[in-house]
């Protein structure tokens, strides 16, 4: 029996990956500790309520858990706008995380509504 392939699942753990290198990047080479370790949290944090989700017992928890990726995905986004703007990652290094971020909310945001947790 196999699974159906699970695109935000896939993504949000592909994205936590790229956030891992990010911070390894920031507190080695850039020196960075309290920024880099707030996206760290955040971004790696999507996957792990979209893992849960995937196991939830009821549409309700499926639904909280969703929400929860939702706001961490939307918290990472933060983050990577704040390293930008403080010249802690270029434009280039920016530019590609923000891309693959924006996208998982926009996913995540189409799950929530169908699920209908949002109503807008």
């Amino acid at each position: 029996m196999s699974r159906k392939k699970n695109i935000i699942k896939e993504k949000s753990y592909g994205f936590a990956l790229r956030i891992i290198t990010l911070y390894k990047l920031l507190t080695k080479e850039r020196k960075e500790y309290v920024l880099s370790k707030q996206i760290l949290r955040s971004g790696t944090s999507i996957g792990a309520n979209v893992t849960e989700a995937d196991a939830a017992i009821s549409k309700a928890e499926f639904s909280a858990k969703m929400s929860v990726a939702y706001k961490e995905a939307m918290e990472t986004g933060y983050w990577l706008n704040l390293l930008h703007d403080s010249k802690f990652i270029s434009s280039t290094e920016f530019d590609d995380l923000n891309e693959e971020c924006t996208s998982i909310c926009k996913i995540l945001f189409s799950i929530l509504k169908s699920s209908g947790r949002i109503n807008r």
